[in-house]
């Protein structure tokens, strides 16, 4: 079961990025098509009403990356807490900080979907006219379910197990869960996942710092403006740039063995990448004074 479930993530994961990459080369009918699909708010026309969802709606996909995120995060834990449990073999042992790595994993996404969350509702003020197509809207939705999947994909049908023996048997699968009061310590960070976790955190608060900026801006009218401060000085999608720079973080902190989630980061460099590059090219036709320095999403690349 966990190499198919693997293997599906990663096929997921391959056939969403292919079309992407295929579309940034510009290569038709690709580029034309992911265009359609991907375009929202700015970069979409009024009148291109066909098949698409209010823009607001984005706090949907929040919502569902968080109840999914916190019921992984909460059963896997449950789990990490009997394995290695009743045995100090070596294998138990790997096995044991595999599964802690998972829910610390789950733990930095957990903080990343909580504040998308926070700020689809409170810091985004959405144009009433702003659109997405529906197809973008599907897409988003899955996302965080494959995303936060993809973190705990090599322990997470011994989990879902784990899960129905617990719904099953009741109380009887709660014994094992002693071992926290116990002497071993249960969650082994070693200097990848501190190394990770500064980089996701060092993202995730400038991420935080430009989605303030873009709120505050789309709360004061209905005109765009230029934005300015923060990684906004350097590059048009600093958000972006903050994403991929957490999902680094994420790599990291995973111990970079996992080929699915390389995938997970392949994929948010794609699919942001598309977006900046439209992004970029949007507000230099809409400004004319529109700063020549920044680049798209990273800095002396691209």
């Amino acid at each position: 079961m966990e190499v198919g479930l693997v293997a599906l993530l990663r096929l997921t994961l391959v056939a969403a990025i292919l079309p992407i990459i295929l579309a940034s080369l510009r290569l038709r009918p690709f580029h034309q098509t992911i265009l359609g699909l991907a375009k929202r708010g700015k970069t979409m026309h009024p009148s291109s009403s066909k098949f698409t969802v209010p823009q607001r709606f984005f706090s949907h996909f929040y919502m569902v990356g968080t109840l999914w995120t916190t019921l992984l995060l909460l059963t896997t834990w449950l789990y990490a807490c009997t394995a290695g449990s009743t045995s100090s073999t070596i294998f138990a042992l790997h096995k044991s900080h595999r599964v802690w790595r998972a829910v610390f994993l789950l733990w930095l996404m957990e903080a990343q979907v909580l504040r998308r969350l926070y700020e689809s509702l409170y810091v985004f003020h959405y144009r009433p006219l702003a659109r997405m197509h529906i197809f973008g809207y599907f897409i988003g939705m899955s996302y965080y379910i494959v995303a936060s999947l993809s973190l705990c994909c090599t322990c997470a049908p011994e989990v879902f197990e784990f899960t129905l023996d617990l719904v099953s048997e009741g109380r009887k699968q709660w014994q094992p869960l002693e071992v926290i009061g116990g002497n071993r310590s249960p969650l082994w960070l070693g200097w990848k996942q501190w190394v990770g976790s500064a980089i996701f955190l060092w993202g995730w608060i400038h991420q935080l710092r430009c989605h303030a900026i873009l709120g505050s801006m789309r709360a004061g009218g209905e005109e765009y403006v230029i934005p300015k401060g923060d990684w906004f000085e350097i590059v048009s999608s600093p958000h972006y740039l903050a994403e991929i720079v957490i999902y680094v973080g994420l790599l990291i902190a995973s111990g970079g063995a996992d080929i699915t989630i390389w995938l997970l980061l392949a994929f948010v460099v794609t699919n942001l990448g598309f977006a900046a590059a439209e992004t970029q090219k949007w507000y230099i036709g809409k400004f004319e004074d529109y700063p020549k320095h920044r680049y798209a999403m990273i800095p002396f690349i691209f």
